[in-house]
């Protein structure tokens, strides 16, 4: 089950919904709280002067502050205090520190931006699983707090999880989905698979490493360094990486900590958690038909919903969600009708930004012409029509007003077998008049990093398509060189 970031979560459906009609007053009453909301959360999220704690410092703009080596290990024992993590002061952990307040200014910048719309999630989430609040900063040197980015090895989320562990603990993928992006379902999966690896090494720094390099390495280095069990100790005997991978996280808590005391301002935050709302659709539907029906900007919902792979929203049972300001959420229950229309949109046209289901036709302003649809022939329009399940020619052929022959003919068809999915032409000349073109055959050789839908999502083909035309492959074991049939 998807777990919502707010506790308000509203479940919307054109087909069948009862239509709601709100009076001039209680619209001006919704207004006024929402005004009132926004008021409350701007402030909330903007609660820290900066400009007084600067001014208290007397720091100049862009200033760097000298720092002692004494002074940097006051702080790091402050913070051992206050945690169940060993914030050690020793050689590896004061230059990833120093390196941190020096040369990643910019960054911790940024982060410092973008932790508005995740750390209170994760603190919440943590807390949920009884873990230490300073495994928030984990996914700031895993993906810099941006969901969808992805490794070389494959790794992908604010959490980095792998296809395989990610599914292990629940994140799945098919053609339109990835939860692996999901920044709420992966930071539950990255919570419990934390919490396992505390149980197994009963030490903090210990689970980092093994989330890290996975506990068969971290046993490897255990049995190498003679059965020591603590990190510092065992760090010697562990892969390069992972060497780097615990001073990295110990640099990061410490200057997201102390980033005033380093006259580091964060830069401005779009959006604070507190100021989202989540609703979950009974329909599919194209992320650009609900920016163009209620004017939110479509990179700000793309940014907001990363779990999509594409502009559609599929539909599925639980109802996929969508989650963003609550004043977007707002217009979307007052404009339910307009953004689903009058059909409903499937995957077979998610990609079309001119067709909806059933192959009627669309304008730009969302209208059907239904004259366009009875007699497309006779209107010289060409449609694209999805076989569905149980449909034969006689039914198409009676929906559009023209014969079967008429079909086969647009299509180049000399039988009159259909498949499910199958995309007919309705409309236009003649195929059977053309030269038919010669069947093209196409391969793909694996590279590092690929996987079996990053493949097919390069190529426009979903993970079955591609699986259609590779039966024999192995989609969870990829060969790099090894070549797949693209079309």
């Amino acid at each position: 089950m998807r777990i919502k970031i707010l506790a308000f979560t509203i479940i919307i459906g054109f087909s069948g919904a009862a239509q709601v009609t709100v009076s001039p007053e209680g619209e001006r009453f919704v207004n006024m709280v929402e005004q009132s909301l926004n008021a409350f959360y701007s402030e909330y999220a903007n609660s820290t002067n900066y400009d007084s704690i600067m001014k208290a410092l007397n720091y100049e703009a862009n200033e760097i502050p000298k720092v002692s080596d004494e002074l940097f290990c006051q702080r790091l024992a402050l913070m051992d205090n206050m945690s169940p993590f060993e914030f050690q002061c020793n050689a590896a952990s004061l230059s990833i520190v120093k390196y941190f307040a020096e040369n990643r200014r910019n960054f911790t910048r940024v982060v410092l931006g973008r932790s508005a719309l995740y750390f209170d999630m994760f603190e919440e989430m943590l807390a949920k699983y009884e873990m230490p609040i300073e495994l928030k900063y984990l996914a700031v040197i895993e993906s810099g707090l941006r969901p969808q980015v992805k490794s070389r090895a494959g790794a992908l989320g604010l959490w980095q999880f792998m296809y395989r562990t990610g599914l292990y603990y629940g994140l799945e993928e098919n053609s339109y989905i990835d939860e692996r992006m999901d920044p709420v379902m992966a930071t539950d999966a990255t919570c419990r698979y934390l919490k396992k690896l505390y149980e197994i090494y009963n030490d903090w720094n210990m689970a980092l490493a093994a989330y890290n390099a996975g506990p068969g390495n971290v046993n490897k280095a255990i049995r190498r360094s003679g059965g020591k069990t603590s990190y510092w100790e065992v760090r010697p005997f562990l892969p390069r990486e992972t060497q780097g991978y615990v001073p990295n996280f110990i640099g990061a808590a410490y200057i997201l900590t102390y980033h005033k005391e380093h006259n580091i301002i964060p830069f401005p935050a779009k959006l604070h958690n507190s100021q989202l709302d989540t609703i979950c659709l009974k329909q599919g539907v194209r992320m650009d038909k609900i920016s163009s029906v209620t004017g939110w900007d479509l990179d700000e919902i793309k940014t907001l919903n990363p779990i999509y792979k594409t502009n559609y929203i599929p539909k599925t049972d639980p109802p996929q969600c969508i989650t963003g300001p609550f004043a977007e959420i707002g217009k979307i229950i007052s404009m339910e009708e307009q953004i689903y229309g009058p059909t409903i949109v499937t995957p077979e046209n998610a990609d079309s930004t001119n067709l909806i289901a059933d192959g009627k036709s669309e304008s730009e302003d969302g209208v059907i012409d239904e004259t366009e649809i009875l007699n497309p022939a006779a209107n010289n329009k060409v449609i694209s029509h999805t076989v569905r399940r149980g449909e034969t020619l006689n039914k198409i052929a009676e929906k559009y007003g023209v014969t079967v022959r008429e079909i086969m003919d647009w299509n180049n068809m000399s039988k009159t077998t259909l498949y499910a999915g199958q995309r007919l032409k309705i409309g236009g000349k003649a195929a059977a008049t053309q030269s038919a073109p010669k069947p093209v055959v196409k391969y793909y050789s694996v590279r590092s990093g690929d996987t079996f839908s990053t493949i097919a999502r390069r190529h426009g083909l979903t993970q079955t398509q591609l699986k259609s035309l590779n039966p024999k492959v192995n989609i969870n074991r990829l060969d790099v060189g090894q070549k797949l049939r693209i079309k």
